[in-house]
């Protein structure tokens, strides 16, 4: 059955009236375009501008375009038969399907955040590996707030009192927002989006979602999912779910740790482990490869300038690549388990990063370490956060490291590259331009 058959067979069964044909963009906003079922379904291919990637967070665009076709053609959206999914929150029977991007003559769009995954991954499938991920993403619940000029305050639960301390792991804490993780749930079971646990992590009303191992692509289309999911859910109990990195000044930051292993193609055996059960070469090539492009892919695992109040010295977040076993303070943590499950679990990057591109740079970055055969350093035993910092502390240093990292560069493609930095430094100098609240009352008056 072909793919346009296998959907419009999913609007007979589910009685869809409506599609929402989207896309992920490069801070990983769903665009795209809302139109009939009965439409969708005469399409040969939808279009949209190729800007569509170099719009910034704020919906501008930068000054340099170069990554783009001067005439500002259109470009051909395909869709992905096996993203089809209700959209459980909508009050017509609606759709939604992820696409990918295609130019006119059939070429990718190599600068879709999409595409730069599936480039990852067929580096892996030439080598004859599989990798498998796992992403855990954090997340606060706020009172709403249409004023962007107040802080953000947790929200009032069940009990009629918001969250003042911190309750991490707490059963209870959980239990005040039930309606909502119950509607939460219902949703990312209409979607298969396949949830294994919830816990209330350590900041005041902030709770983390771990998601079924499985093949990357399909896990950045959840984790995707989930974040839209999230805030749809939340809205509906009149509160704002968010996954800023750090979105509140005295509480901890939003991470999405990646869970990350490989498996061979043909025995399905993980190759991280020998067949005696001891770590294999590849599994340390693999931590050496975080260890060393880690820092020049930043900007992808900390794509915002807000990421960066998240990287600082015991704030529960990673302030350098140290490894270690079962050391949660490390950027790089190998968590206990039996061979066939040995892993890798990369703290580094923020909530709000593209789960597209995150999951393609942390990859990446390992991919690298194996094929060069590196050799990470000692794993260490007590607190990475006495130990120096080594991450970029800011997106323009970020920024700039990936531009100057060739074996990153040509793993993504220039044009990503080109593409991602021009959208990224737009966002930054558009901040630069803010005074903030810290600057007039220290700087006003005393310099």
């Amino acid at each position: 059955m072909s793919s346009t058959s296998k959907i419009q067979q999913f609007f007979k069964e589910h009685g869809i009236s409506e599609v929402e044909a989207i896309i992920p963009d490069m801070a990983g906003v769903a665009r795209g375009k809302l139109m009939p079922a009965e439409k969708f379904a005469e399409e040969e291919g939808m279009r949209l501008p190729e800007a569509i990637f170099l719009q910034t967070v704020t919906g501008d665009y930068p000054e340099d375009q170069s990554a783009m076709n001067p005439s500002d053609i259109d470009i051909v959206l395909k869709a992905d038969a096996s993203t089809v999914r209700v959209v459980p929150w909508a009050a017509e029977p609606t759709a939604q399907v992820i696409h990918d991007c295609f130019y006119g003559d059939g070429r990718p769009v190599t600068m879709s955040p999409r595409y730069v995954l599936r480039r990852v991954l067929e580096l892996y499938e030439a080598h004859g590996w599989e990798p498998v991920v796992a992403p855990e993403l954090e997340f606060f619940l706020v009172d709403p707030n249409i004023d962007s000029d107040y802080p953000l305050k947790p929200p009032v639960g069940r009990s009629g009192r918001p969250e003042i301390g911190r309750q991490a792991y707490s059963i209870a804490a959980v239990n005040e927002f039930d309606p909502l993780f119950d509607d939460m749930y219902s949703f990312c079971e209409a979607q298969d989006i396949e949830i294994d646990t919830l816990i209330h992590e350590s900041g005041a009303a902030q709770m983390e979602i771990n998601l079924l191992h499985g093949y990357p692509m399909s896990l950045a289309d959840q984790a995707f999912l989930f974040k839209r999911t999230a805030r749809e859910a939340a809205m509906r109990h009149k509160m704002y779910a968010t996954f800023m990195a750090k979105p509140m000044a005295k509480e901890p930051g939003s991470a999405m740790h990646l869970h990350q292993s490989v498996i061979d193609s043909k025995t399905r055996r993980n190759i991280f482990s020998n067949p005696d059960g001891s770590p294999s070469a590849l599994f340390f090539g693999h931590i050496a490869g975080l260890q060393k492009y880690l820092p020049a892919a930043m900007s992808l695992f900390a794509p915002n300038v807000n990421s960066y109040r998240r990287i600082s010295r015991y704030s529960s977040a990673p302030i350098n690549v140290h490894w270690g076993y079962d050391n949660r303070t490390a950027g790089l943590r190998v968590p206990m388990s039996g061979p066939e499950a040995r892993r890798v679990e990369n703290r580094v990057g923020g909530a709000d990063a593209n789960p597209y591109l995150a999951i393609a740079a942390s990859l990446a970055c390992g991919f690298l370490g194996m094929i060069e055969g590196l050799k990470p350093s000692e794993p260490i035993s007590g607190s990475a956060y006495d130990l120096a910092i080594a991450l970029p502390r800011s997106l323009a240093e970020s920024l700039r490291l990936l531009r100057e990292s060739k074996p990153l560069v040509d793993l993504f493609g220039d044009r990503f590259v080109l593409a991602y930095t021009a959208v990224k430094e737009a966002e930054y100098e558009t901040f630069a331009q803010v005074i903030s609240s810290w600057e007039r009352e220290h700087l006003l008056l005393n310099v």
